[in-house]
């Protein structure tokens, strides 16, 4: 699994997040993530400047996808679902033997081409967060997840 993250220079406390549990994550079932540095842009762009600037760096993860590689985009508009229902997923995709890229967008979102293209749009929360915590929570969960296929203790309903 791939972790494709738009942004650079995050908090120490989102690396050292991130870094625990891509650590914990067992063999089997490694995640990788891939920053990718976004696109610079203007406090006074407009939207077409805006759209130009998400359509550049959706060509940046297309880069880093591959092919054959599965597309779960993070996105506020996605679908929310519990983790059981992730392990239940992650566990199908890897009866697939597919590899699973999950992309985060940069400060203004993914372009909506990326959107289109990808398998699942995925929602962590109705609520905003910013991007360093979401690359956390991302972590922590695909590693919940694994745990609950791996019949490890760490999750508890």
């Amino acid at each position: 699994m791939r972790i494709i993250a738009l942004g650079h220079r995050m908090p120490d406390w989102v690396n050292r997040g991130v870094e625990e549990y891509t650590r914990r994550m067992p063999r089997d079932f490694p995640l990788n993530v891939i920053q990718l540095k976004p696109e610079p842009r203007s406090d006074n762009a407009g939207d077409v400047a805006r759209s130009r600037v998400l359509e550049v760096e959706a060509q940046r993860v297309q880069e880093a996808l591959g092919e054959g590689c599965l597309c779960v985009v993070l996105d506020e508009t996605g679908r929310q679902v519990n983790t059981r229902d992730l392990a239940q997923r992650l566990s199908q995709w890897r009866e697939q033997v597919r590899e699973v890229a999950f992309v985060i967008g940069s400060a203004d979102g993914t372009a909506p081409i990326l959107k289109k293209k990808a398998h699942w749009l995925w929602s962590l929360s109705a609520l905003t967060l910013p991007h360093g915590l979401v690359r956390v929570v991302l972590a922590e969960q695909l590693y919940r997840a694994v745990s609950i296929l791996n019949h490890h203790p760490y999750h508890r309903d």
